[in-house]
């Protein structure tokens, strides 16, 4: 992922010294799970710790380059690693990668890297959460207006708007730790996974120093049904982003203005119209939720495999890996941010709310005539009749509010007293279950 989006813990995930730690790390651990089972000597595998922990420890840009140059030769990744590993190491170098296969150090460590990015994944959930949690206790019982298909409903209040992003993000956090124990697994089966050179005490040795699971049945890798979890989990979080900050951009219009992102000191909207303040944190979230959920699909595909296996996920991984979860880290960072310094305008809600005159309040309104003792279906003709007077004529000389409209109607004035008809477009009706829904959601 461009610098732009990278965020440098979870970049330094994906770089190729620490990729070159953890597959050393695996080598290492499983040389000692075989010298605890005699099938090597114990004095190798301290030497390969011993001598290859600080050439590891001290890896710079130069040992990338030499492993570089070597796989130039050798057209294989891990063998030009475990030549370079070699010169380190010394003769006991010839006990490391005993009976193992390629997949066993990339699998296992793909592993490692995808939890080390669903760690800092869900730290940036519970930062997303606390922002969420923080503005939502915050607005409460600050009235809005409610909208279906972009139209206005009935009200609602700010703060049930931003508690349903949290539940969401809540759930979530769940998926997400569900997804990290999907690929919580090692693999150090040999080739195609029958252990023939191995015992597979040496793999739950490994598992266990790596606090991970043994895969059941790795075939020669790890099945690609755990990694299109975890990849369709990182796009559903994605989509969760993108509803909220498409929430926002819609509330920042100049037409509604209910809330707006924050407007730095200096910030420019606009190379030609100095008078623009456009949501750019929310439209930039947007389309780093499609650069997410882009890696979902081909995980999908990885699922497919020729029989033990087949390097054809493999291109594919190298790419959605680092990007997928680089860019969702920035992004959850930068809605938390966003959510933090959201400016909110109670008092343009408030006056959105009422701008269509009233009929937002035509539902209680239609029940405390079928209450009266009309059928639903004429109160429903005699509710829309007045409302759609009202919104017809807003703005006009002869325009009249709803609740004037209604008062003007024989049946509504013969069936139900005015205090009942106030009571019915009383805003504060919408307030009554707040606190039973905060409770649902935040406990």
């Amino acid at each position: 992922m461009i610098p732009r989006y990278s965020r440098p813990e979870m970049a330094a995930i994906w770089a190729p010294e620490n990729r070159y730690r953890i597959w050393f790390e695996v080598e290492a651990l499983a040389a000692e799970g075989m010298a605890r089972i005699g099938a090597i000597p114990a004095e190798a595998a301290r030497t390969i710790r011993d001598k290859g922990a600080p050439k590891l420890a001290a890896m710079n840009a130069d040992d990338v380059a030499r492993i570089d140059a070597i796989e130039r030769e050798t057209r294989h990744d891990v063998i030009a690693f475990l030549t370079w590993l070699a010169e380190a190491i010394g003769p006991d170098a010839r006990f490391v990668h005993q009976g193992m296969t390629s997949s066993d150090v990339l699998d296992t460590a793909f592993s490692v890297q995808l939890t080390q990015a669903a760690d800092i994944l869900l730290a940036d959930i519970d930062a997303a959460m606390a922002a969420l949690k923080a503005r939502a206790i915050e607005h409460k019982y600050t009235l809005t207006i409610g909208r279906s298909h972009g139209i206005h409903a009935e009200p609602t209040t700010f703060g049930l708007k931003l508690a349903g992003h949290y539940a969401e993000f809540a759930r979530n956090r769940v998926r997400l730790v569900a997804a990290r124990a999907e690929v919580a697994v090692v693999a150090i089966s040999g080739a195609v996974g029958t252990f023939a050179h191995l015992d597979p005490s040496v793999e739950e040795y490994v598992a266990a120093k790596l606090g991970m699971s043994a895969e059941p049945v790795s075939t020669q890798i790890i099945p690609r049904d755990r990694h299109a979890a975890f990849f369709c989990t990182l796009g559903i979080i994605a989509g969760a982003i993108e509803r909220l900050a498409t929430e926002v951009r819609h509330l920042q219009r100049s037409e509604v203005r209910e809330a707006e992102e924050f407007f730095h000191p200096g910030q420019k909207g606009s190379s030609a119209m100095p008078h623009k303040r456009n949501p750019v944190l929310s439209e930039n979230l947007c389309g780093l939720a499609r650069i997410v959920r882009s890696a979902a699909m081909p995980a999908l595909e990885n699922v497919t495999l020729w029989h033990e296996r087949d390097i054809s996920h493999s291109s594919v991984e190298r790419a959605i890996g680092p990007d997928a979860t680089i860019t969702l880290d920035f992004a959850l960072m930068r809605l938390a941010g966003m959510m933090e310094n959201l400016l909110v305008y109670p008092e343009r809600m408030l006056a959105n709310l009422e701008s269509l005159g009233g009929v937002v309040h035509s539902g209680e309104v239609l029940l405390a005539l079928t209450r009266a003792g009309l059928s639903r279906e004429d109160a429903y003709r005699i509710v829309q009749s007045c409302a759609m007077a009202t919104w017809t004529q807003l703005g006009t000389p002869q325009g009249r509010s709803f609740r004037d409209n209604l008062a003007a109607d024989p049946d509504v004035a013969r069936m139900v007293a005015p205090t009942d008809l106030d009571a019915a477009m009383d805003p504060a009706l919408h307030l009554r279950s707040v606190d039973r829904i905060f409770a649902r959601v935040f406990g």
